[in-house]
């Protein structure tokens, strides 16, 4: 039997477009297009592309016009310029690595939307590990980010134990170490402001917590409070001086200890909250035994989280600039990747206080037994 003959294949034109160029064929690019394609197309060179696309220096000196063109083309094909080749051509990866204990937690949602505001703005990217508080993770994450090309890091209220090899600037840091520039609040200023508007509002009696051994301020805020207690003539008693333990970002970390204060038997008509969270846990529990906040007890915070404003009552609390102390963070980071030498090894931060809802004077009926 005789075998039939196969059609010959079509041919399907790869080569420059013909509308405009001779009317060779239609165009019909690889996928992903290549900046030599888009150059055959254009009959322009590769780096006269190059140039219009990334806006490089020496861009005006191509006309308007065949700038257009080249914008016009990339986007009818859509083209992308390789990420990785300029990374390789430049040096860099665009990229830092930020750390930070959870990501849910009020106080890093606020430094990191300063840090992705800036960030953004220069085109830059980031990556994000969230420790949980792990001693190995925190020895490892660096090393991870740095294997995908990080040219810095952001730390935020990370304990690290030795310099890393990149630029790092930490926001609440644990340690000094070198090539670590540390973004500061003024505790010494905080506590006097905590404790001073507290004083005026006529407050003797006065509960304190203390924050978590493992977070960064809560030693700096303690030394700072009890100094001001003292040149203002404030008795801290012991039994009204309870500590925070849990690993939380909830209200639950300051709703139990409010038990413990109460049981002391001794009568406070403040308390000075670590945090905000743990104050709104702890008015939570004011109310649960039957004291009204600020009627019964005045409850001061610390931070300004998102919510203080709108938590019932609103919170009076010591505000942190967190998202600009984020953005400081990021700026000097940029700076740093890109030369600058002489860079701050600290840079203080000025806390506000916020008078709002949850703070009164006190008056001789209040924290009588119910």
């Amino acid at each position: 039997m005789a075998q039939r003959k196969k059609a010959p294949a079509k041919k399907v034109t790869q080569g420059p477009d013909v509308s405009g160029n001779g009317g060779k064929g239609e165009f019909l690019p690889p996928r992903p297009i290549s900046l030599r394609t888009l150059g055959d197309y254009l009959d322009l060179s590769p780096a006269t592309i190059s140039l219009v696309l990334n806006n490089a220096p020496g861009v005006r000196s191509i006309p308007q016009e065949t700038r257009d063109r080249v914008i016009a083309a990339a986007k009818k094909f859509e083209y992308r310029p390789s990420f990785f080749a300029r990374s390789l051509r430049r040096r860099q990866s665009f990229s830092v690595g930020v750390l930070v204990p959870e990501l849910s937690d009020g106080y890093s949602v606020l430094v990191m939307s300063g840090i992705e505001e800036v960030l953004i703005e220069e085109g830059y990217f980031y990556l994000t590990a969230s420790h949980r508080r792990k001693a190995d993770l925190i020895e490892e994450y660096p090393g991870l980010l740095m294997d995908r090309s990080v040219e810095g890091f952001v730390a935020i209220d990370t304990a690290l134990q030795h310099s890393l090899p990149l630029p790092v600037v930490a926001v609440a840091a644990h340690r000094s170490f070198p090539g670590v520039t540390r973004i500061v609040l003024d505790h010494a200023r905080a506590a006097d402001l905590t404790l001073r508007h507290l004083y005026q509002l006529g407050h003797r009696q006065i509960a304190f917590m203390r924050g978590q051994t493992f977070s960064s301020d809560s030693d700096d805020r303690w030394t700072s409070l009890m100094k001001v207690a003292k040149d203002l003539g404030i008795e801290v008693q012991p039994e009204l001086v309870v500590q925070l333990e849990e690993n939380l970002s909830s209200p639950e970390l300051g709703y139990p200890v409010i038990g413990k204060l109460l049981a002391a038997r001794r009568p406070f008509t403040a308390l000075v909250s670590y945090n905000d969270i743990a104050a709104i846990g702890a008015i939570r529990a004011l109310r649960d035994h039957g004291f009204r906040v600020p009627e019964d007890v005045s409850v001061i915070g610390f931070d300004d989280i998102q919510g203080a404003a709108y938590h019932t009552p609103s919170l009076t609390t010591i505000r942190q600039p967190l998202s600009s102390m984020g953005h400081r963070a990021a700026r000097i980071l940029l700076e740093r990747i890109r030369g600058m030498k002489d860079y701050p090894e600290e840079v203080p931060i000025v806390p506000e206080l916020i008078v709002r809802e949850s703070t009164l004077p006190p008056n001789p009926t209040r924290m009588k037994k119910k």
